[in-house]
């Protein structure tokens, strides 16, 4: 009986490994949503293979040697003043020096083309400010005049452009199906540049550890086609629920949403003096 739930424990620990492993590539750049991400994992591939071809022979030779020159082999010379050898040398330094330099431009490359401040070709980019809070995201849309809460609504196919900041301390934004992750901190805006290839739903996260809330800081991304996308719009603004200055004082409180929400208008610059106060308050503690 002992051993009959010794194999179910096994049994069932594997499929929970299994099905946890499927449901993270399925959510991560392995199964990519976008150019970004597409990129990426193509560029993972490469490395990967890149790096088999180095641990491989290393991986094989070790065994090989130590059952070639076991104790009980006396068949092969022992050789303890052996200390040159030019082929071992070119063996030893050729092939590690060219791949350093191939990684060396390729990495180069990926980090121009995949930078977060770089601009996707294609339309007009939709302009998205987002503002990390504890423990929640809002994501405010400047040319439509709406804003969400824990969930961002794009376009599929077209460009968007993501400025962050912080409210609070340091967090990271991440998409993993999308593009990789970016920091949002305090008095200070970064950028992050996405699209969507096609529609979904994607998850989005803060990576960077933030207190108590940080295990339920997610949100979902929603990449809709262009008529979709205006009818939500169109949805938003017809909410009647403003994010106007008291809406902003509860909102910023440290609290975890219960679900998403979205706001028919919004305060004007609001992105723009929650970096200006968190500059100004980080400026007057310097200071003190």
């Amino acid at each position: 009986m002992r051993t009959k739930g010794l194999v179910r424990l096994v049994v069932g620990g594997a499929l929970v490994l299994a099905s946890s492993g499927c449901a993270a590539l399925s959510h991560g750049f392995a199964n990519a949503a976008g150019p970004v991400a597409a990129d990426q994992r193509h560029l993972f591939v490469v490395l990967a293979c890149v790096l088999v071809f180095v641990a491989g022979p290393v991986l094989l030779l070790v065994p090989l040697f130590a059952w070639h020159y076991r104790l009980s082999n006396t068949r092969h010379a022992y050789r303890p003043n052996w200390s040159f050898s030019w082929p071992v040398e070119a063996l030893i330094w050729i092939p590690p020096t060219a791949i350093v330099i191939g990684l060396a431009v390729l990495l180069w490359h990926h980090t121009i083309r995949d930078d977060p401040y770089r601009p996707l070709p294609g339309r007009s980019p939709v302009e998205v400010q987002a503002i990390a809070l504890d423990w929640k995201w809002v994501f405010i849309y400047p040319g439509q005049g709406v804003a969400s809460v824990d969930r961002l609504t794009i376009p599929v196919g077209r460009p968007v452009r993501i400025r962050l900041t912080s409210g609070t301390v340091m967090q990271s934004l991440m998409i993993p199906q999308l593009a990789g992750q970016v920091y949002a901190m305090a008095g200070m805006t970064t950028q992050l540049h996405i699209m969507a290839s096609r529609p979904g739903t994607f998850r989005g996260a803060n990576t960077q550890y933030n207190g108590d809330g940080f295990a339920h800081q997610r949100f979902d991304v929603v990449a809709l086609p262009a008529g979709a996308y205006d009818r939500w719009l169109t949805q938003a603004r017809g909410a009647n629920r403003p994010l106007d200055a008291a809406t902003w004082r509860r909102l910023s409180a440290r609290s975890v949403i219960a679900q998403p929400v979205v706001f028919s208008s919004v305060t004007p610059q609001l992105f723009d003096r929650v970096v200006a106060q968190a500059g100004d308050h980080g400026h007057k503690k310097d200071h003190r």
